[in-house]
């Protein structure tokens, strides 16, 4: 088990799709770490030796602001819009989209499960 940033890999995928898994990684990033740590895209992580990598690592923490840190800066950047009251913001605050999306229907990731307005159920008559 190769552990790049903090983060375990799996070790039976080839390196360009186990990076992935590193938070702030991307397949285009991946990509680009593993032509600047010169190493083959296609190998398995578990065949991969000790110095190809600690060739990865060491691009990623030079280059790479990934996992926790990242984490920090987004987490960070979401309070500074609502602080400041932006329409974003307050889109975050309201646990709304915030990028414009149509929530008339839709939107049921950020809104939650379908709540059913009451007074639209059938009564049912009642016995005298």
């Amino acid at each position: 088990m190769a552990r790049i940033a903090g983060v375990t890999i799996p070790s039976e995928k080839q390196i360009g799709i186990a990076l992935t898994y590193v938070y702030g990684i991307g397949p285009k990033t991946s990509e680009l770490v593993i032509a600047k740590a010169k190493v083959d895209p296609t190998v398995r992580v578990k065949n991969l030796t000790d110095d190809e990598l600690g060739r990865i690592t060491e691009v990623i923490a030079a280059d790479y602001t990934v996992e926790g840190e990242l984490q920090r800066i987004v987490v960070a950047n979401i309070k500074r819009l609502k602080d400041i009251k932006s329409y974003r913001g307050l889109r975050h605050t309201a646990n709304l989209p915030s990028r414009g999306q149509r929530t008339r229907t839709n939107a049921r990731t950020r809104r939650g499960k379908k709540i059913t307005v009451g007074g639209t159920a059938k009564k049912v008559a009642a016995k005298t």
